[in-house]
């Protein structure tokens, strides 16, 4: 069977490994110069470095059985992560139940309310009693209003803009499933990451592909969806001098954000409703190459909304500065909303701005420390998961017979996520070919 693939992320290469290993002819299109999306790479120090920060939990089982499949096992590190909070201009450790009892913004009652609240959230599996419930309303009721100011509203403000107090709480509530799996029995966490990179799956997922019949474009974008008695047939394709070819297909499974598949094919207004229904914020990075260390924290969350960014992730607090040729890498980060003034910043306008930030982290921090540093914007790299998301969520299966669709906003109740992608891109292909099965 010939299967066409819209895009060349996580999504689109699960999909296309898991259909060429099955034995159909696969032919993914991105339109990037590379593969990967979100989890691409870039040379960095000698070394590849992802363009948005990227690491593994425990409970990233997919990813996990797949780097084992391609013999990739061994490149897989855990470390112990340290975490941290910024708070009225000060650092505090905040990696476990300890940390939080000593975090000093709050009063005992409320660190101890907080702490109860975290356990009764770890323990929850019934995700789906919270659907009609806003996470802001929730945790406010749960653990009182003073957490809710100091932890929670700065957190949702910063990931959400001004979608923060519409956001579900089966998204919060994900965050807390995902992080206990990855903590063991003294509370610390450990988090993975593919030494060499996530390029190193990337290249051999496209490599596996290639080996069993598939092809891999870049520069290659897809400008429709050719279809016939309500049936896809085939991709009208511009390389990348801008010659437009068509080609035939006996399936097409699109990987893009979910707003951009009616530009392609004209559907039912019902389900292009629902594909437009989903808002998604953009994420900009800025990755700074230093000559120290700016803290010993890995990941930390920043909970003054006086910042310009939103967390700060030091890389080689989690992985060897041997990597990037003895360089500390670090990334200040940021969701975004579509009229965000950042949108029309320059690089060195934004990097001015952050440099106060870092400075207020650390009041030690020269701008000499900077080796160099790397911008890199994303328009739709968060859905915005509101209440009742699962009755506005796009089918996979769409209305247009042999089509099917793999975005980011279908990982419901999980949260935007590399192994959540491509979970996602496997699972589509497999009920794709079985409903194509199905149909003789």
């Amino acid at each position: 069977m010939k299967v066409g693939i819209i895009g060349g992320g996580i999504g689109g290469l699960g999909a296309g490994y898991e259909l060429a290993k099955a034995g159909h002819h696969v032919a993914i299109y991105e339109k990037a110069p590379f593969l990967g999306g979100l989890a691409s790479t870039f040379e960095v120090g000698g070394g590849r470095l992802e363009r948005f920060y990227h690491h593994l939990f425990k409970s990233d089982t997919t990813i996990i059985a797949l780097l084992n499949e391609l013999g990739l096992d061994k490149q897989l590190i855990w470390e112990q992560s340290k975490t941290g909070w910024f708070h009225d201009g000060k650092v505090y450790p905040f990696s476990g139940p300890l940390d939080l009892l000593k975090f000093k913004p709050l009063g005992i009652i409320d660190r101890i309310r907080m702490g109860l609240a975290t356990l009764y959230l770890q323990r929850v599996k019934n995700w789906e009693k919270f659907e009609h419930v806003t996470a802001a309303e929730y945790i406010r009721k749960l653990a009182g209003k003073r957490n809710y100011e100091v932890l929670w509203e700065p957190m949702l403000k910063g990931k959400f803009s001004h979608y923060y107090d519409r956001i579900g709480m089966p998204w919060l509530w994900s965050k807390f499933a995902t992080r206990t799996k990855s903590r063991g029995k003294n509370f610390k966490e450990s988090l993975g990451y593919i030494k060499g990179s996530w390029g190193i799956l990337i290249d051999e997922m496209e490599n596996r592909i290639k080996q069993w019949g598939g092809e891999v474009y870049t520069d290659t974008s897809v400008s429709r969806i050719v279809t016939e008695k309500g049936r896809a047939t085939g991709l009208t394709i511009i390389n990348e001098s801008g010659e437009e070819t068509e080609r035939e297909f006996d399936l097409i499974i699109a990987t893009m954000p979910s707003f951009i598949l009616p530009n392609l094919v004209e559907m039912p207004d019902e389900y292009v409703s629902k594909l437009r229904g989903v808002e998604y914020e953009g994420a900009i990075a800025v990755i700074w190459v230093l000559k120290k260390s700016l803290s010993p924290i890995y990941w930390l969350n920043i909970g003054d909304r006086d910042m310009p960014f939103l967390l700060v992730l030091e890389q080689t607090n989690l992985v060897d500065p041997k990597e990037y040729g003895g360089k500390h890498i670090i990334y200040t980060a940021d969701y975004v909303a579509r009229d965000d003034r950042r949108w029309n910043m320059s690089t060195d306008e934004i990097v001015q701005e952050y440099l106060q930030g870092l400075k207020r982290i650390n009041p030690d921090f020269e701008e000499s420390w900077i080796e160099t540093h790397y911008l890199h914007k994303e328009p739709a790299a968060q859905p915005i998961i509101e209440v009742n998301y699962r009755d506005r969520m796009p089918t996979t299966r769409t209305p247009v017979g042999r089509l099917w669709l793999a975005s980011m906003s279908q990982v419901y109740p999980e949260d935007r996520g590399t192994n959540y992608s491509l979970r996602l891109g496997i699972k589509v292909a497999r009920e794709a070919i079985a409903d194509i099965n199905a149909e003789k």
